[in-house]
């Protein structure tokens, strides 16, 4: 029995295949940029990811309290913790100060991020529902607390495509390795593949898997054209197949990927006092690595990359654990002022360079974790998870500066005032990007998804 002629099919055999020539172009603009919903304020996201849980009432958050009432029983119920190995309420091993013309708090942990705390949007009543290190990272990534699931880089991928066809759309900088969770939270869940993070390794000699070519460039041109042939035959007696058609446009950009990502991880170009901005001159080896991935973020925004992640890296002390690094359940001092050290310099460089290159105002820096820390003491001297209540940031373009927003309460244990969730972080993004998070759907297994869920809403406080 003869099989029914396809469009495609008809495409490919009239007029000598110049239908199908015109597909195959429509299908590789695909990649390309895609027009937002309304007026950007941005164009590009940095997200410096504190893997671990930072304390919030360290850092961002005073709360004299705990000093007053140091080492007494909590006067409200406790909830179950990790470990539940809970004692008395535990003051901050650090002082704060009214910082800039705004006169944010912030605490001697991170000094140089404090001499540009007018640039910064504080949210004090951040919350999850994950108390786990990989629960929770999967949510802040993909606002669902399992494995399968787009991540937030790869929604704005989608939702926007590409503005360099060089590089991908979401960019992973794993110096640090891949947080609790593992790779897959990095991934496209149900979107097609192409979304999904590339994921660069800037200490090693070769940052991107097979980055350097194998073979000449005629023999890997006549090798992707085999391939590519292949598949746009299997797409021609099948019909759509997104994944195909991603794998086709994914052989494209590695392919060129091998010109583009060596001439950005180069940074010969970059002036000594550039890299002193960053800490790349630092003694410290991660300080350095760190001042490494944000010179490298800056030079991904230039390039109109859209979404970037940055990784910490471990503590020398907690080398040979998986990526949890800010997670101290005993050591708190020690173990955040490591940290501290690590990431303080880089991403206040970071803000810096960004505003002497007019890049600021068109980027956003959201720096979080995936929780915050108890008012009481874990042991002698940590602190446990908490997710009821914890500080981030924003920086950049559409967002207001030198800004407080919500309230945790006195203890800093539960959010009181305008909380918000993992899900108005992302609808917030999506606005600040020029997206309606609601019209930002796929629909997949029978449903329409969104990063937002059916909670998130735009949290129009924040917005300059």
């Amino acid at each position: 029995m003869r099989r029914a002629l396809s469009r495609r099919d008809l495409l490919r055999r009239a007029s000598t295949g110049f239908g199908m020539t015109a597909f195959a172009g429509l299908a590789a603009a695909d990649a390309g940029p895609r027009a937002p919903h309304f007026a950007p304020k941005v164009k590009s996201v940095i997200f410096c990811f504190m893997s671990g849980g930072v304390s919030h009432i360290d850092s961002f958050d005073p709360k004299p309290r705990l000093a007053r009432d140091a080492g007494k029983p909590m006067p409200v119920p406790v909830k179950p913790t990790m470990f539940n190995n809970n004692k008395g309420i535990m003051p901050s091993p650090w002082k704060f100060a009214n910082r800039g013309q705004s006169g944010i708090p912030v605490s001697e942990l991170f000094p140089h991020v404090a001499r540009r705390a007018d640039d910064l949007c504080v949210i004090r009543s951040m919350t999850s529902t994950g108390n786990e290190h990989a629960q929770a990272n999967f949510l802040i990534h993909t606002g669902q607390p399992f494995l399968g699931f787009p991540n937030a880089g790869a929604w704005i991928a989608y939702g926007l495509g590409s503005e360099n066809r060089n590089l991908p759309g979401f960019v992973v900088l794993a110096s640090g390795g891949i947080p609790l969770g593992g790779i897959g939270m990095f991934g496209s869940g149900f979107l097609p593949s192409d979304y999904q993070a590339s994921v660069f390794y800037p200490e090693r000699d070769e940052p991107l898997h097979d980055i350097k070519p194998k073979e000449d460039d005629a023999a890997q041109r006549r090798r992707l054209a085999f391939v590519a042939s292949m598949d746009r035959a299997h797409l021609h007696r099948a019909g759509a197949d997104p994944n195909v058609e991603a794998a086709i446009r994914n052989y494209e950009t590695a392919y060129r990927m091998q010109g583009a990502v060596p001439e950005l991880m180069d940074l010969s170009g970059e002036s000594e006092a550039t890299k002193r901005l960053y800490g790349m001159d630092s003694p410290n080896a991660a300080t350095a690595a760190y001042g490494k991935e944000c010179l490298l973020a800056r030079r991904l925004v230039e390039r109109g990359v859209r979404f970037i992640e940055l990784t910490c890296l471990m503590r020398e002390a907690d080398k040979g654990q998986i990526g949890n690094p800010w997670d101290q359940h005993n050591g708190l001092k020690g173990g955040h002022q490591d940290m501290a050290l690590h990431v303080d310099q880089p991403i206040a460089g970071l803000i810096q360079d960004l505003k002497s290159r007019g890049l600021f105002d068109e980027t956003l820096i959201v720096w979080a974790g995936e929780f915050g820390r108890t008012p009481f003491a874990q042991g002698d001297d940590g602190r446990d998870h908490n997710p009821y209540g914890f500080s981030i940031w924003l920086a950049g373009g559409g967002v207001k500066r030198g800004f407080i927003h919500g309230q945790t309460d006195d203890l800093g244990y539960h959010a009181i005032e305008n909380p918000m969730t993992v899900y108005d972080l992302w609808a917030t993004v999506l606005h600040l990007l020029g997206v309606d998070h609601e019209r930002l759907t796929y629909r997949y297994s029978g449903r329409d998804f969104r990063i937002s869920d059916v909670h998130g809403r735009v949290v129009k406080e924040l917005l300059a």
